[in-house]
């Protein structure tokens, strides 16, 4: 074994037992900083010819001798570091413009320099963001092994954003998220038209409630058949919200994750007027009210101007001081999204316009296809 290998043996080894304290607190982080760290002075050192395809081997088998029970560090695991750090290096605070690292000699007589701050050559970094609208809160929750489907699979920075934010939000597996990436979830999110952007207080707030949203909602538990109309035409929306009500489980679970189900025709007064909010929810991830407005035919402007009037007086009237603005979202049967996005933009309140369909919108090979509600509920 070369006297480089021992150094670098030495160097992570030092690195592990330095770390081992804290990483009983603060487990993922602490994981993802080390591995960060091993990454970048493993990737220091690619491409010298002295660093041989053999070398990780080399390292991972003095490791296990020199730390006996230590998991996680083998030749493969170290590769995949140095993969780590080389798919997100620009997070490294010592490659920042305007800094330098300092560094001073392993040995008297070794010739390699190393980072001042651990004497052993592995730094670990202090990771300071600048990359536009990075999830670093959620980046140190995603476990190692999310982290390494996410950068062999994808490439571009704003997916890898997606499916980071996508694995903390809906605690993903490993399996789901593989998934998630073959579905191309990223190119077929929402495409909800809204002014979210521009009204909401920060553009972190704005993005969630994008994502918290769907542009169509498949509303399959409602059949108009059985509601007994013979034109599903003409279903007015109070029969709609009557079946929601009535199915309010499968709705919120159609609707997304962290809603809770306030009330339908929801009471409001304002100089002595009075008006009832369709369906009136609130989102703990959100941490606002969401108003549901519910539209039998196509999109119309007017519904953006009573929805909005609505928002004023819950924001007045009802919001906690604590909460978020409230959001509103039309949901209609269908829309002109051009048109749509086009006239939102002048409103000041938070909203979105969304479309729905019912069992009697689906084609006729998917209704029958569909399982029967009653024989679901036997099975369950």
């Amino acid at each position: 074994m070369t006297e480089e290998i021992k150094i670098a043996v030495e160097a992570i080894k030092n690195a592990v037992l330095s770390f081992q304290y804290e990483a009983a607190k603060e487990v993922n982080r602490v994981q993802l900083s080390l591995y960060f760290g091993v990454g970048r002075y493993l990737s220091s050192k690619k491409g010298k010819d002295t660093w041989g395809t053999a070398v990780l081997d080399t390292i991972s088998s003095q490791l296990r001798r020199e730390l006996p029970g230590l998991r996680g560090f083998s030749a493969d695991s170290l590769k995949k570091m140095r993969q780590f750090y080389d798919s997100w290096h620009f997070l490294d605070s010592s490659s920042q413009e305007g800094e330098k690292n300092v560094s001073l000699p392993v040995s008297d007589n070794s010739g390699i320099a190393i980072p001042e701050l651990y004497k052993s050559g592995i730094m670990i970094p202090d990771f300071r963001i600048n990359a536009v609208d990075f999830p670093i809160e959620e980046f140190f929750k995603v476990p190692f092994t999310h982290h390494i489907k996410i950068f062999q699979s994808v490439k571009k920075l704003e997916e890898r954003y997606f499916y980071i934010r996508k694995t903390v939000q809906e605690h993903l597996s490993v399996s789901a998220l593989t998934l998630s990436i073959k579905r191309d979830d990223f190119d077929h999110k929402s495409e909800l038209v809204n002014n979210f952007a521009s009204k909401l207080p920060s553009a972190k707030l704005a993005r969630r409630a994008v994502e918290m949203f769907k542009d169509e909602y498949l509303l399959d538990f409602i059949n108009v058949e059985e509601i007994g109309e013979r034109d599903s035409q003409d279903i007015d929306e109070k029969v709609v919200e009557k079946e929601i009500v009535h199915n309010i489980k499968n709705f919120i679970m159609t609707f997304g994750k962290d809603f809770s189900f306030v009330g339908n025709q929801y009471h409001l007064e304002v100089y002595s007027k009075e008006f009832f909010t369709d369906l009136l929810f609130f989102n703990r991830e959100l941490n606002c009210l969401v108003v549901v407005e519910l539209k039998k035919g196509e999109f119309k402007p007017s519904y953006l101007g009573q929805l909005s009037a609505y928002l004023k007086i819950i924001d007045d009237k009802v919001k906690k001081a604590h909460e978020n603005p409230t959001i509103g979202i039309v949901l209609c049967k269908t829309m002109d999204k051009d048109f749509a996005e086009y006239v939102i933009q002048d409103y000041n309140k938070p909203m979105g316009v969304s479309t729905y369909k019912t069992m009697a919108d689906m084609p006729q090979k998917m209704q029958r296809v569909m399982p029967d509600i009653e024989e679901l509920k036997k099975l369950l």
